[in-house]
């Protein structure tokens, strides 16, 4: 155990004996959601107000999704579909436009689906928000390093349809679980809400807020001091005269005509100025944007692929489902057929490569030695021509001798 000073700290309280044990308990809990945020076809990356609306849409889901992410031109669902899982995503969000200018999402769960496909039917920029505002928020305060707190309401229960479940529980898988039990009041910073609009055909109304609270029951003028605003003295003697209210102008009150009903007492610190725990302060929520109405087109069974479950235009008897089903089964089967034909020639055409590149090495080594033998067989006739002119040679120095002898 580590040492401070003197004492002993002690670290480490508990102790696993048996790892499959503890290896469980890891593996029991769900991986948190991560999402990516795509746009993709052809023209989509063109249109300045399409990217946008991603850049919003990756801010809405952060932390836990790619804020600078870069798509590659061309790329299809199903390009990032096999990089998903990689990354550890669980959710993938595509926004298209096509050529008539509308505005298509889908949301898949990766990586065996299902895909819901919406048509946008409106929507509005974040910076198109702000710029309406008397008092936007600062988003630069960190505000996008927690996760928003999900809010899905008229979605109804158990007695509703098989869709609108399926959206409500989507919407709700998105984003990280809050256990209100462990929840620290300052990562409460965002809330995000999916209103269904039953009115008006099942449209979905997605609306992005931050949570802004003010410290009441103060006077205003004390209150900006508390908030570290610099008030203008200009008009005043004194700061006295500032915080009573005796400036000229008439334009202090002591009160800002607050709404009670979101007064609340704070159970522990909140980001802000003046917001301290036990504080009495009034909760107030500022539209960060986007801000957008969709209406759920199809759902598919698998990743942008599969089987139709819901369409909101075209209705199919059990039998006409039946066989569009049947054909979709046999259309993936000619494809897995034609994929492991292709496979069966790569291997057979790789290994015809490997054969021939083999006869040409062999063939050249063969070429090789025969040069060798070559060599070697003129080096012997050379040795052996030299030995027969040295023996020459020799017979005739002996001759000459013998000549001068006599």
């Amino acid at each position: 155990m580590p040492k401070h000073g003197r004492k002993r700290k002690k670290t480490r309280t508990h102790v696993v004996e048996d790892e499959t044990a503890a290896s469980a308990l890891k593996s029991t809990a769900p991986p948190p959601p991560r999402s990516m945020v795509v746009r993709h076809g052809s023209s989509s990356a063109e249109e300045p107000e399409l990217s946008e609306l991603v850049k919003d849409w990756r801010n809405l889901m952060s932390p836990a999704t790619a804020l600078k992410l870069k798509e590659r031109k061309g790329a299809k669902i199903r390009d990032y579909a096999e990089m998903a899982p990689v990354l550890g995503v669980t959710h993938l969000l595509a926004f298209s436009m096509n050529e008539g200018g509308n505005v298509n999402c889908k949301v898949a769960r990766v990586p065996s689906g299902p895909t819901l496909s919406f048509k946008v039917k409106r929507f509005s920029l974040a910076k198109q928000v702000r710029a309406v505002q008397k008092r936007p928020i600062d988003t630069s305060s960190g505000i996008f390093q927690t996760a928003p707190v999900v809010v899905t309401n008229n979605f109804g229960g158990a007695e509703e349809s098989a869709h609108v479940k399926l959206m409500r529980i989507t919407f709700q898988n998105m984003f990280p679980a809050v256990d209100v039990g462990k929840v620290k009041l300052s990562d409460v910073r965002r809330v995000v809400l999916f209103n269904l609009l039953k009115d008006e055909g099942e449209e979905v109304e997605v609306r992005h807020y931050a949570v802004r609270a003010n410290p009441t029951g103060v006077n205003r003028n004390i209150k900006r001091i508390v908030q570290a605003k610099i008030p203008n003295l200009g008009k005043v003697n004194d700061i006295a005269d500032y915080i009573i209210g005796n400036a000229t102008g008439g334009a202090l009150s002591d009160s800002e005509g607050e709404d009670e009903a979101a007064n609340v007492v704070l159970p522990q610190k909140f980001a802000g100025r003046g917001n301290s725990k036990s504080q009495k302060s009034a909760l107030k929520l500022v539209e960060l944007g986007p801000r957008m109405r969709m209406k759920l087109m199809k759902v598919e069974r698998g990743l942008a692929s599969g089987d139709i479950m819901y369409h909101s235009v075209v209705t199919k008897t059990p039998e006409e489902a039946k066989k569009q089903k049947t054909k979709i089964t046999e259309r993936d089967a000619l494809k897995r057929q034609r994929r492991e034909e292709q496979e069966e020639n790569v291997q057979r055409k790789k290994k015809a490569k490997e054969e021939k590149k083999e006869a040409k090495r062999l063939k050249r080594e063969a070429r090789e030695a025969q040069v060798m033998d070559e060599l070697r067989g003129g080096a012997t006739s050379m040795a052996s021509n030299n030995e027969t002119a040295e023996g020459y040679d020799s017979a005739s120095d002996s001759d000459d001798n013998n000549e001068d002898n006599n």
